[in-house]
């Protein structure tokens, strides 16, 4: 029987064990946490958000630079797969009111023990508090895996083919650090460097601003960067910065903006909904023994967090003509001086570029060996697409991978 090894217990490599033990293959998945899927259950903590409900043509967009490379793979296995999936594991989906895919149990666990208990049926070994650390054999392209046990006993290990699905790193405690980092590049695979994606920022607030507002959310507003187009959404402000889904869609463009100048300034609008000579003219109309909160609050419908961004934008206090604090509701400026740490984020960008693999997630320099998951060079948003792609990748990996072993048992009977 053909052998796999799939290095990596989340979504992406546990899907690929699912599809290559379905065939028929015998195959071993090596965690090096004590339990696969740590990042997947706290993923599913408040909520397990496994896919989005748009139509394709829009979903395929939240990849940005890297849709061309994802679209097949959503073609492969998409949405409504993903869907069908789950119900056949116990678990049928519903549309929440925002688009968002969520299982009927909403949370994780329910899902994930079903799940487990279908590798287990198929014969899948998850040997955990494993830890793969690079190759033996030098630079030969088939050395054997190096993997080590919890008593710290490392084994040069063989098989057919190998997955490696190790995610990005973010959330290190949960498995997924970047280290694979140095091994991959000492075979002269070509690595991006590993970014926080689906993070917060850092704006440099007044003491007075971050003690009041900090943990309030801005609602229905739209942000601009770098003169881009406007996105809506809603922002959460923090002690030490912004975060939330509007921010992290904006990922891209607020990092290539700091790593051009140190700093990204993001334009705020509080009212997308109203034009700015809307807001002048309901401006216009203050009376006499309104305060400058009153006003804003009265004829605007300002809250008082976004009273109170548009007052710490303009050095702590509010200007009196309607013409200039309209334009500053319009677009409130927010200096963003830096990202939070990667450990702090939900995904990283970078990765594997995609010139180092085929259609089917190949390495090119490494026939037999497939990568899937965070580990290739591409993001997206939150709202399900990271999962989404997650387990589509493993899908066309572990495809892959049975192709790859077809065409070897083709040359072994030639």
């Amino acid at each position: 029987m053909p052998t796999a090894r799939v290095i990596g217990g989340g979504p992406a490599g546990l899907m690929a064990a699912e599809v290559l033990a379905s065939a028929g293959i015998d195959v071993t998945v090596h965690e090096r946490m004590p339990s696969p899927g740590r990042k997947f259950l706290l993923a599913g903590h408040g909520g397990l958000n496994l896919t989005h409900s748009e139509d394709r043509d829009r979903f395929v967009t939240r990849y940005g630079e890297s849709a061309e490379r994802i679209a097949p793979m959503l073609a492969q296995f998409g949405p409504h797969d993903l869907r069908a999936w789950a119900a056949d594991l116990g678990e049928p989906t519903f549309i929440g009111s925002s688009g968002r895919v969520f299982p009927q149990a909403f949370r994780a666990t329910p899902l994930f023990r079903a799940w487990l208990g279908r590798l287990a049926e198929l014969g899948v070994h998850i040997e955990r508090r494993t830890s793969w650390s690079g190759w033996a054999g030098g630079d030969s392209p088939d050395g054997a895996l190096l993997i080590t046990d919890e008593s710290g006993t490392t084994r040069a290990l063989t098989s057919d083919a190998t997955v490696f699905a190790l995610g990005g790193a973010s959330w290190p405690h949960l498995g997924a650090d970047g280290t694979w980092v140095g091994p991959f590049s000492a075979r002269g695979i070509h690595v991006t460097p590993l970014e926080a994606a689906n993070v917060g920022v850092r704006v440099e607030w007044s003491d007075v601003f971050a003690n009041r507002f900090a943990g309030t959310p801005l609602k229905n507003v739209s942000v601009t960067v770098a003169g881009g187009e406007p996105r809506r959404g809603e922002l959460m402000l923090t002690t030490t910065g912004v975060e939330g889904g509007l921010i992290y869609a904006l990922g891209a463009p607020i990092r290539a903006a700091l790593t051009k100048s140190g700093r990204c300034v993001l334009k705020v609008d509080l009212r997308p909904e109203v034009s700015l000579g809307e807001v002048t003219t309901r401006l216009g109309k203050r009376r006499p023994k309104d305060s400058a909160t009153n006003w804003l609050r009265r004829s605007i419908g300002l809250d008082a967090a976004s009273i109170g961004l548009v007052r710490e934008s303009f050095g702590g206090t509010l200007p009196h003509d309607a013409a200039t604090i309209a334009a500053l509701i319009k677009a409130v400026p927010v200096v963003v001086t830096g990202t939070m740490p990667i450990d702090r984020a939900i995904s990283t960008s970078g990765g594997i570029a995609w010139s180092e693999v085929d259609e089917q997630l190949m390495l090119r320099r490494m026939p037999g060996t497939f990568v899937a998951g965070e580990m290739l060079d591409w993001e997206a948003p939150t709202g399900g697409y990271l999962l989404q792609a997650s387990f589509s990748m493993g899908v066309v990996a572990a495809h892959g991978a049975l192709a790859w072993l077809e065409r070897r048992a083709d040359a072994d009977r030639a």
